[in-house]
């Protein structure tokens, strides 16, 4: 297991910390700030700093069991022995896009309250997609709707439940592709205050405020009843 420091601040970009495994998959450490991809975010990239040199991480997996996280090097990079010392850091820009891109999505959630059956978080753009059950929506009004949410500055923490209480309050899983780890006693919940509560083990901003003005870029179909709504930050956003 490694201890996921990310989970309680997500701010963290360094951490001093020991290699416990090397294999072919890659590097697994006591300790990370790296995320691991999941939930429709991608992992992490950074790098491990040594003694004797650094290893290039390209990306961020998770392992066979739980909490386990795999840090990928780039091909030809040098390698940590096991038991080294070594200084993780993120690519601090790239995580912080996710951070904002995750925590906007969470409040389309609440701008577009239906289910949700998939997502994907990318350098330039997130979506989501809504069975919408035969409803339109309107892409101006979720724009206005998310823009609002946004500026209002809404607080984002994360708590925990135990595995009962998520049980008892089904409406708490919003994604029906992606459920939640049942099984290690508790599931992580993400709230912004007085908008969005579901469980979710991403990184978040601590502010609404911080994800800045954004765009819609387009609501598209996925078969009969989905629709896939499309979010870029305004004055970057991508060709649809």
């Amino acid at each position: 297991m490694t201890v996921l420091l990310f989970r309680d601040d997500a701010y963290l970009r360094t951490c001093e910390t020991t290699v416990t495994g090397v294999d072919e998959r890659g590097i697994r450490l006591a300790a990370t700030v790296f995320y691991p991809a999941g939930g429709g975010q991608p992992g992490d990239t950074g790098v491990l700093r040594f003694a004797e040199g650094e290893a290039a991480i390209v990306d961020t997996v998770k392992g066979e069991g739980p909490d386990e996280v795999i840090h990928v090097p780039a091909t030809g990079s040098p390698l940590p022995a096991r038991g080294s010392p070594v200084t993780a850091e993120i690519d601090w820009q790239r995580r912080y896009r996710h951070m904002r891109f995750h925590t906007c999505l969470h409040l389309l959630c609440a701008a577009v309250p239906y289910p949700v059956t998939g997502g994907r978080i990318q350098a330039d753009k997130a979506h989501l997609d809504f069975d919408l059950q035969g409803e339109s929506v309107d892409k101006e009004a979720i724009e206005a709707k998310l823009n609002a949410l946004i500026r209002a500055g809404h607080r984002v923490t994360p708590r925990w439940v135990t595995d009962e209480a998520l049980a008892a309050s089904p409406e708490l899983v919003r994604t029906m592709s992606v459920k939640p780890p049942i099984g290690q006693g508790r599931v992580r919940l993400l709230e912004v205050e007085g908008v969005d509560l579901q469980a979710c083990g991403g990184t978040h901003l601590a502010s609404t405020a911080e994800v800045g003005p954004v765009a819609v870029l387009k609501i598209r179909s996925e078969g009969k009843r989905n629709k896939r709504i499309t979010v870029a930050f305004a004055g970057e956003a991508a060709e649809p």
